[in-house]
């Protein structure tokens, strides 16, 4: 087991200020594989003054100075492709195959994309007798979540540095070893000392010190959308700028004239992926009231080919939840929804008879859900599926809207005008046609309480960007 006992600050490896360490534990065996720091107040107060002493200069560089540090940092992801899959396989569970291609290939393609978007950029503009300039932000919490541990670091850091700004990191307690990677390859890319800061902690002490620090101007965050209310209120009160990606109850709707076997298997394997830890899961399959039946049975189905197994296993396509919290969060939603008057089709609360060890969760569907019910109006964030039935289109746009997220989506139509028609009339920031595949350079972000702002391409280097006019 490792023990690690520093933050990344001011460019090196520092002793932790933390007290007592935080375990990490690997979800399929239940054992502790490393300890990091739990950070304290003053490790945030250090990362801080490390990343404003460095503002300046850094805001101040050249694009060229910029690309150049950003490149080797892409070149460092790609290098460690292997080493970064098998870390989120450890202290993640994601299945070796999910992690190798998403968890690691996801994050080299978000980093590529803007080198690309950097070295084109129109930093400043001509608009009447003005010239516009866009100037980096200044000082950025960057907090993010478990789910695609360096993924969502990689799209808070990469265009917070790319747009200027400096960044200190707080990564999910549940996820520290890939971060503390990720600091590595930062490390050897060569950027100013103070530029990037990793605090590895608890969210209600480095996180929340990290939002109230008078110094940080902007957070960045990805996780619940009460965390996110909270970080809000704190950050209103400092007049910062935030940007919050929250949570989902994403809605694949599937009209009549869809293919309606392709749209149940396609929206399934989207709810079970990541063990259903993604907050853009289609997790409401809405079917037309005459196709339900059918639907059903597809969708029992295609849970059959979710087997949980050890995510080491090449051939396992879903590994277990992250942690004992969450394992039994998500039997919690299932047991309710089963009280509630839900059909059991597939899955169920119980864990996996030949899995008695592990953060394991049956890939479960629950039919005859109707949209008052928990399971089809709370975040549940792991691999379950509910079927609704709707009788014509007003009715699935109700129910499709009738959540407070709105964050993803899907449409099924073989008609595709009628597909986007029905598509602008719902409440979401991102959906997919006919399962459109997900694009690392469109905008990404919520409506409603799905959070604030958005990220990935130009959209995402923006909210790090903010704007000075002269006028002449």
């Amino acid at each position: 087991m490792q023990q690690y006992t520093d933050q990344y600050i001011d460019g090196a490896w520092r002793p932790s200020l933390g007290g007592t360490p935080l375990e990490v534990v690997d979800p399929a065996t239940e054992q502790v594989i490393a300890t990091v720091p739990a950070g304290t107040a003053a490790d945030v107060d250090a990362a801080v003054a490390a990343a404003r002493a460095a503002a300046r200069a850094w805001g101040t560089t050249g694009r060229e100075e910029r690309l150049a540090p950003l490149t080797r940092l892409r070149d460092g992801l790609a290098a460690r492709q292997q080493e970064i899959a098998e870390t989120v396989l450890a202290e993640q569970g994601s299945p070796i195959g999910f992690a190798t291609t998403v968890q690691a290939g996801l994050p080299l393609a978000v980093a590529s994309s803007y080198l690309e978007l950097l070295a084109g950029y129109a930093f400043e503009e001509r608009v009447g007798n003005s010239t516009v300039f866009a100037e980096p932000a200044g000082v950025v919490a960057a907090i993010t979540p478990w789910n695609y541990p360096l993924h969502q670091i990689v799209a808070k850091v990469v265009p917070a540095l790319a747009a200027g700004c400096t960044v200190v990191l707080k990564p999910a307690e549940d996820t520290p070893l890939v971060a503390r990677l990720f600091a590595g390859i930062v490390d050897g890319a060569g950027f100013p000392a103070g530029v990037f800061n990793l605090v590895t902690g608890v969210g209600t002490v480095a996180g929340a010190a990290l939002v109230a620090h008078p110094e940080v101007d902007l957070v960045s965050f990805t996780g619940s959308t009460a965390v996110g209310r909270a970080i809000g209120e704190v950050a209103g009160g400092g007049i910062k700028r935030v940007a919050l990606e929250l949570g989902g109850k994403s809605a694949s709707v599937v009209l009549p004239d869809a293919d309606l076997g392709r749209a149940v298997n396609v929206s399934a394997a989207n709810v079970f992926a990541n063990s259903g830890q993604t907050c853009t899961a289609w997790t409401r399959l809405l079917v037309h009231q005459d196709q339900y039946e059918e639907a059903v049975a597809l969708a029992a189905k295609a849970a059959a080919k979710y087997r949980p197994g050890d995510p080491a296993s090449p051939g396992t396509r879903m590994g277990p939840v992250v942690s004992a919290e969450q394992r039994d969060r998500v039997r919690g939603y299932i047991e309710a929804g089963l009280a509630q008057g839900a059909r059991l089709v597939a899955g169920g609360a119980e864990a996996p008879a030949d899995l008695p060890t592990g953060y394991y969760v049956q890939p479960t569907v629950l039919a005859d859900v109707t949209p008052a019910m928990t399971v089809a109006q709370e975040e549940i964030f792991g691999p379950v599926l509910s079927i609704l039935a709707y009788r014509d289109e007003e009715h699935a746009v109700e129910i499709a809207n009738g959540t407070e997220y709105g964050l993803s989506g899907a449409v099924w139509a073989a008609d595709e005008e009628r597909a986007v028609a029905f598509a602008r009339r719902l409440d979401a920031g991102q959906l997919h046609i006919n399962g459109g595949q997900f694009n690392p350079i469109a905008p990404f972000g919520g409506y409603k309480a799905s959070g604030v702002g958005r990220e990935l391409g130009r959209y995402g280097l923006e909210e790090f960007l903010q704007t000075k006019s002269l006028q002449f």
